[in-house]
């Protein structure tokens, strides 16, 4: 799964559209809030080699499988 575009809307709020087709507006508070400043959310870009959106240079990214499943679902389950 990849991420394929977004658009940053206001504050934490993302339309993102992945690969197969799926295009959601999302709240990404819940999940990089503590991480990435409002100031930070304009550094947001999709990473080329890894195809995930990162913010900050880099020193912060969302795995686009993680990302996937907030947007679609609304809830973060942490991998162990």
């Amino acid at each position: 799964m990849k991420i394929k575009h977004f658009e940053h809307l206001d504050a934490y709020r993302f339309l993102l559209t992945f690969e197969n087709g799926v295009v959601k507006e999302t709240d990404l508070i819940d999940l990089i809030g503590h991480h990435v400043s409002l100031d930070g959310l304009n550094t947001a870009r999709i990473d080329p080699e890894w195809e995930c959106l990162e913010f900050n240079g880099g020193q912060v990214d969302i795995e686009t499988k993680t990302l996937y499943q907030f947007a679609t679902d609304g809830h973060y389950k942490a991998v162990a």
